[in-house]
């Protein structure tokens, strides 16, 4: 589903923010991607969903390079960053027809879909507000329906869980693993390795744009937490 073939990322000051990464998630896969602060994780992320250019080497989704076919990558993900900074102006509902309106999804599709997970994530009863009056959470409620809305194969996610209240951090879990159990897969950053350790099934550390451990999460903990793993390569 998304390959990283040799992938490096060079700023034009000369920064490596990525070096040589080479990582595979299969359709099923929850894939975390951690790392400390710095260590190339959102550069990575925005590489995979076309914001960053690529210096060298490649990523594909689901077989399709990212620098040969930007849209039609685009077409088949969908992008949550860790600062859901959207259009104020609008209403919920706005944006997400507007998301839905990019990628040609019915109106019938789009009400049914908008409906299943606002009210699952309890924001139904606000998407007739402004987004200006949004809570950081409530706008990450919002983003999380709109990457959902045109159903796509790859979710990509940079800390997901900032913001979110004890339920809705819940159900956002529930989501993500029946989004893999029916055949997507998930590509995320996150600091909260409690989690990362219960929900994924693959997982890798990054360190200083490089890939210092990467496996199924039961192969890099062995007889570990992942946290006692993560703080042995880390320091």
């Amino acid at each position: 589903m998304l390959e990283l073939k040799n992938f490096t990322k060079i700023y034009p000051n000369g920064k490596i923010g990525a070096d040589n990464i080479n990582l595979t998630v299969e359709s099923g896969d929850l894939f975390a991607f951690i790392g400390p602060n710095g260590a190339g994780k959102t550069t990575t992320i925005k590489s995979v969903v076309g914001i960053n250019t690529i210096t060298n080497g490649d990523i594909l989704v689901d077989g399709v390079s990212v620098k040969d076919e930007p849209m039609k990558v685009k077409s088949m993900l969908a992008y949550i960053p860790d600062n859901p900074d959207i259009y104020a102006n609008l209403t919920g509902i706005q944006y997400i027809n507007f998301v839905a309106d990019i990628y040609k999804v019915s109106k019938e599709d789009r009400a049914v879909l908008t409906k299943k997970y606002s009210e699952l994530l309890g924001l139904d009863k606000d998407l007739t507000t402004a987004i200006a009056n949004y809570s950081h959470g409530m706008r990450q409620k919002l983003v999380i329906i709109a990457s959902l809305i045109h159903s796509p194969k790859l979710l990509v996610l940079d800390e997901p869980f900032v913001g979110l209240d004890p339920k809705a951090s819940f159900e956002v879990k529930e989501l993500m693993k029946d989004f893999c159990k029916n055949g997507g897969a998930i590509f995320f950053s996150t600091h909260v390795l409690e989690v990362a350790e219960k929900l994924c099934n693959k997982v890798a550390i990054i360190l200083d744009g490089k890939i210092v451990k990467s496996g199924t999460m039961q192969e890099i903990k062995k007889d570990k937490s992942l946290e006692e793993v993560f703080l042995g390569v880390a320091q």
